[in-house]
């Protein structure tokens, strides 16, 4: 084999003749080697053993390494506190603060917070604030999150779940105690005065035995109660004479509450231009002055109440006058069209921002009560005049506000039925259950008188 291999080498041939002669070589040399073995070892020799391949590698996969373990502090806003306290106490720079605030309109509301209010920081493995969580209320959450040396912020708003709610209460003193009996906040109690308060003057008006019925909305989140929602419709019946209100909103979002007919509840005019507690003096042509003891006409309607008490606006309208005199002390006049004018005497303050020309809303704060000018108390003097004479606002017939649109009339009237169905529907529940428990009541009377 060597002299072959030698022979091989030392003959120049051209490459492909090489690789033949190995091939020939190779067969001839296996040929020899198993010419020289028995049969049996060369049909041994002949088979080639069959091998497994070995199994291929189980490659688990990577597992990340676990987080970091966050690093967060809970705190609730005291009395007194600013966002700026509570920074500082949690161990945070007036860096931090200013780029949280300065992230855009919602930092802004970090400056003003309350009581209840609640804050979440957290901070990463070195110590440095990463996001904020400012949450003013349930149902809103201001998020701050650090991107590089800035902050971005975001709203999150949750929707509540709007349940139907009703009650019924009898008045024995003032709207305010039957709401507060029933379960209804003095919030609530402002808005169902608010809804009739130009039919009705719960001041004067209210008589014991006076009653309402009130369907409206009860917000919920996560299965506890959050608060009351709009009312939806109410009736109030003041000295047996019932007042029905339902809400509606117009298809550009604005809303209001009409009678069933669609008489806009809302007058031009309020009955009254703030909260008093009583009329120290009518309007009398023939009234003789306390200060002068001579007959002086009182061409307006003078309510006592405490000094500082807002005044507002009776109507929309313009401020023609905001002056000071000896007689009437600080005194506004608004105009209100070509036809009516109402004017604002002995006032202690003028309200923000007031001044003539400016364009006034029913219900702006135009002034405060007092006694300036001839006044022997604090009192607002009020005047009511259509074109330019004086008038009685308590026994004239004001103006009515809008009614419900010609194109809105039909969508209405549907609405309203469906309500005053529900609304009917829940009085005989009640007047049912009513009944119930007072047959049960007599019969457990009857029951004892037995024994």
């Amino acid at each position: 084999m060597g002299t072959i291999n030698a022979l091989l080498l030392n003959v120049s041939l051209p490459q492909n003749t090489h690789a033949v002669v190995a091939t020939v070589l190779a067969v001839t040399l296996v040929f020899v080697w198993m010419t020289g073995r028995t049969p049996d070892q060369q049909a041994s020799a002949a088979v080639v053993p069959h091998v497994e391949p070995p199994a291929p590698a189980v490659v688990l996969p990577q597992q990340p390494p676990p987080p970091p373990p966050r690093n967060i502090l809970t705190a609730a806003v005291k009395p007194g506190d600013t966002a700026a306290r509570i920074f500082q106490r949690h161990g945070f720079s007036e860096l931090d603060l200013h780029l949280v605030v300065s992230s855009g309109p919602l930092g802004k509301r970090l400056g003003a917070i309350y009581p209840g209010h609640e804050f979440e920081f957290e901070r990463d493995e070195d110590g440095n604030l990463v996001h904020v969580t400012y949450s003013p209320g349930r149902l809103e959450s201001i998020l701050f999150e650090r991107v590089g040396d800035q902050f971005k912020s975001e709203s999150v708003v949750v929707a509540p779940e709007i349940k139907l709610g009703y009650t019924h209460a009898v008045i024995s003193s003032s709207l305010f105690v039957a709401c507060q009996r029933a379960g209804l906040d003095h919030a609530f109690a402002l808005k169902l005065a608010h809804i009739f308060q130009w039919d009705v003057d719960f001041i004067r008006d209210i008589r014991k035995g006076d009653e309402f019925h009130v369907l409206y909305e009860r917000r919920h989140h996560d299965g506890q109660f959050l608060g009351f929602g709009d009312i939806l419709v109410a009736e109030f019946i003041n000295q047996g004479e019932p007042h029905v209100a339902m809400r509606h909103e117009d298809g550009v979002g604005g809303r209001g509450y009409y009678t069933p007919e669609g008489r806009n509840m809302q007058k031009r005019f309020l009955q009254a231009p703030l909260e008093f507690t009583r009329i120290s003096s009518n309007f009398n042509l023939k009234r003789v002055h306390p200060l002068w003891r001579s007959s002086m006409p009182h061409r307006g309607i003078d309510y006592a109440a405490p000094t500082g008490t807002p005044v507002r606006a009776a109507g929309d309208g313009v401020v023609v006058t905001r002056s000071r005199t000896a007689a009437n002390g600080y005194y506004v006049v608004l105009t209100h069209g070509s036809k009516y004018q109402t004017k604002y005497l002995h006032l202690s303050r003028f309200g923000p921002g007031l001044k003539v020309g400016k364009a006034v809303s029913q219900g702006d704060v135009i002034g405060y009560v007092g006694a300036t000018g001839w006044a022997t108390g604090p009192h607002l003097h009020y005047e009511f005049l259509v074109d330019g004479v004086h008038q009685n606002p308590r026994t004239l017939i004001l103006p009515g506000g809008d009614p419900i649109p010609e194109v809105e009339r039909e969508t209405f009237k549907e609405a309203a039925a469906l309500q005053l169905a529900e609304l009917q529907r829940q009085k005989e529940t009640r007047l049912v259950a009513a009944a119930g428990e007072a047959a049960e009541a007599t019969a457990e009377a009857a029951a004892e008188a037995t024994l």
